[in-house]
């Protein structure tokens, strides 16, 4: 099937699939993150200790897991909206919105991906690590970072897909 798509047909699809791949890789580490915490609280019930740190975990995990699924959300328009504003609105109303969106998404990646890279810096810098397990901080800001790119990718897709240019090339 993919053999008859046009080149940017074929890139459109294969950002897809990285941001599918990538936002269940995220689902599995949220899935860690809970088997730890069910862990600990098991522990902590039956014999009084807890898993040291997990809350660390927890939040490294979580906040590494949101941010995979944004590039899914944008690339498959799954993102959260409005119903309220656009359940009345015309065709030509909602493209408007959707267009707003899509370049809001777009500067959001940018800027995100700038302030996101000069945080990494500060934390390799200056060596920060958490305080039960010393897990360096800049390990989240790797799959944060790699997820602010991967949303960009999608949102300039989802703006081809505004203006129709994968099926015109």
């Amino acid at each position: 099937m993919t053999g008859n798509l046009s080149g940017w047909a074929r890139v459109h699809t294969l950002v897809h699939r990285i941001c599918e791949g990538w936002a269940l890789l995220g689902g599995i580490i949220l899935g860690i993150v809970v088997l730890i915490n069910a862990y600990s609280i098991i522990a902590d019930l039956l014999f009084g200790t807890p898993f040291p740190g997990d809350f660390e975990l927890t939040e490294m995990g979580v906040a590494i897991a949101a941010f995979s699924f944004l590039p899914y959300c944008q690339i498959t328009g799954s993102n959260v909206t409005a119903d309220l504003f656009t359940m009345n609105a015309g065709r030509a109303a909602v493209a408007a919105m959707t267009l707003c969106a899509s370049v809001i998404a777009v500067t959001f990646a940018i800027f995100m991906i700038w302030r996101m890279n000069a945080g990494l810096h500060d934390y390799l810098e200056y060596e920060e690590v958490t305080g039960i397990l010393s897990i360096p901080i800049w390990y989240g800001f790797v799959p944060a970072l790699i997820s602010l790119v991967l949303l960009g990718v999608a949102s300039v897709m989802s703006l081809a897909d505004i203006f129709g240019i994968h099926r015109r090339a």
